[in-house]
Parts: structure tokens; sequence; C-alpha cells
């Protein structure tokens, strides 16, 4: 058996060929933060924040240079558990995302809270008030709670 193993990283030194990245989504009207893993899928990154107008682009563009193993939304929800009045536009994302990339799994996760933890961790990271304003850092760090939640969920450290 141990054999077999030292075979199997013989032949693929580089995990990146036997997994792909997890992307994290935190999608808005305005702006879509996204998120990444690396290719061993143990850290999730903020990657970017595009204009939701152009995001399927920016997908396209990501996934022709790198693998994807599956896509992590985050859904809005209200304290009471019930889908947030932004939800339908996640919803009707969603489907355009399953249409567009139909090979690649979606994952929703509740959102709550992520803007707040972001601030916070640009908070305990050192940026300035002027820093922390900036909306689109906001969304993609938030993409990354979303990432890093659903990894945490699901055993994946």
């Amino acid at each position: 058996m141990l054999s077999e193993n030292l075979f199997l990283l013989t032949l693929h030194p580089d995990f990146s060929i036997l997994m792909g990245r997890l992307m994290g989504i935190d999608y808005g009207q305005k702006r879509v933060g996204i998120a990444v893993t690396d290719p061993g899928q143990m850290i999730a990154s903020g990657l970017t924040t595009v204009g939701s107008h152009e995001v399927f682009i920016f997908i396209q563009e990501y996934l022709d240079k790198e693998k994807v193993d599956a896509f992590i939304v985050g859904l809005p929800k209200q304290m009471n558990n019930q889908p947030s009045e932004s939800a339908g536009f996640v919803e009707s994302f969603v489907k355009g995302l399953s249409r567009k990339f139909p090979g690649i799994p979606i994952h929703m996760v509740d959102e709550r809270f992520t803007s707040k933890m972001a601030v916070r961790a640009m908070i305990d990271g050192g940026l300035k008030k002027k820093q922390r304003q900036n909306k689109a850092l906001v969304d993609s760090i938030s993409a990354a709670i979303i990432l890093q939640s659903y990894m945490e969920s699901n055993n994946f450290q």
C-alpha cells in the first residue's frame, strides 16, 4: 500500500493535477467578490471583485487557466433564517451559473455576517479607515469567508 502511494506521488508531484480549486462567490447586484482556494484546497484567499455584469466572462477566463472543482455561493438570509430580499438575485445568478458551467457543482452557504466579519478582519489586519471603506475589498474578503466557512463545515482541513 505504501509503495502504491509513493508511486502516485512520483507520477504526480504537482497535486494541482489531481484536484482543482474551489471558487467562492459573494454575489451582489453591482459587484461580485471572488475568492479561490489553492490547488490543494487548503487555504481560501480573496482573488478580486468584478462587476456583476461581467462575472460570467471573468469566470470563463479563469476556468480557461485553472481547474475549478466547485462554486461556493453565498446565500443571503435574514436573522430568522428566511431568505433575504436579495436572495432572488442570487438564485437567478446561480441558475445562470449552472447553465453556463453545467459540469461544475454549486454549493450554497449562509452568508450572514460575512461583510461584518470582513471589516473586522480588515481592522485586525491594521487597515486604515479609508481602506476599510473600499467595498470591492470587503466583497472579495467576504467571498473568502464564505469559501472558508464551506471548507470548515465540510471538514476540508
